[in-house]
């Protein structure tokens, strides 16, 4: 499913003008990804919570160059799904 697919889905079950479906949706993802920046993390209850973690240092190979790379500590965006949402995702996939 696309951004665009979620937007009509939404203008179909509200009512509600694509065009502002999808100010509202682009201003939450906007809001999500900017929160996430300043290292606050976002927890949707009975949904999940989009978090930021911290990848340790580690040492990498580069096989083509057969050299070793250090990568440094970083942080990546992630999102981890509520119990909830996970039983129903498992009970409803076949």
């Amino acid at each position: 499913m696309t951004k665009a697919d979620i937007v009509n889905e939404i203008s179909k079950q509200t009512g509600i003008e694509k065009i502002t479906v999808q100010k509202t949706v682009e201003a939450f993802m906007e809001t999500i990804r900017e929160s996430l920046e300043s290292n606050n993390n976002v927890y949707l209850r009975g949904f999940g919570s989009f978090i930021v973690k911290k990848r340790a240092k580690k040492t990498a190979r580069n096989i083509s160059k057969n050299t070793t790379i250090i990568i440094p500590e970083h942080y990546i965006p992630s999102f981890k799904p509520s119990k909830s949402f996970t039983n129903k995702v498992k009970g409803n996939v076949k």
